[in-house]
């Protein structure tokens, strides 16, 4: 099986978790992300972590309702949300969706690259709406080192299209997953 797949699962499955976890009508909250409040990540976190996710591995587009839809304002957004992850991992458990590349044109890039670029999704995204709602986003050491990879290797990318603020300066002695958050623009040690 290819090696970004078990690190996909692990961070599909935190995120399902803390997805599950997040209290109701705390939806005006803030988030790690400045520009967002909790419905805001909600509403980012589903529609391209786990339904883009599936399109990713059917190579299909997906779709523009899905972009605007608020999928926060449905009592049961978190379930709707683990059983749509659950789609998207069971899509990508198929080694053949591993090979070749997803996109056309000059925005294609290798489906082992697309999916630890939407790993990275999960991951981040994922410990936001765990830091907004009191949350612990938990990551094997393997997991944590395979996102700060992936941070390292598209930092420039992320920050070229404002997906990454400047790097947050940590102790030397901070965990691997704090350091990838750091690199990405983020402050392993933000409170609500």
């Amino acid at each position: 099986m290819n090696t970004g797949y078990p690190p996909l699962r692990e961070c599909a499955a935190e995120a399902a978790r803390i997805a599950r976890h997040v209290p109701a009508g705390q939806l005006a909250a803030p988030t790690p992300s400045a520009e967002w409040d909790l419905r805001a990540l909600i509403n980012h976190l589903v529609p391209y972590t786990s339904h883009g996710l599936e399109h990713r591995a059917l190579r299909t587009e997906l779709p523009e309702e899905m972009t605007t839809r608020d999928f926060a304002a449905d009592a049961d957004w978190a379930e709707q949300y683990v059983t749509a992850l659950d789609r998207a991992v069971a899509a990508w458990a198929d080694p053949a969706v591993w090979e070749g590349e997803i996109g056309e044109g000059p925005g294609a890039m290798p489906a082992p690259a697309v999916a630890a670029l939407m790993t990275l999704e999960l991951a981040l995204h994922g410990w936001e709406l765990a830091r907004a709602t009191g949350q612990e986003f938990r990551l094997s050491e393997e997991t944590a080192a395979f996102i700060l990879g992936t941070v390292t290797e598209n930092a420039e990318m992320y920050r070229k299209y404002d997906g990454f603020a400047d790097p947050v300066e940590l102790p030397a002695t901070a965990g691997t997953f704090d350091r990838a958050l750091a690199a990405s623009g983020r402050d392993p040690r933000w409170t609500p």
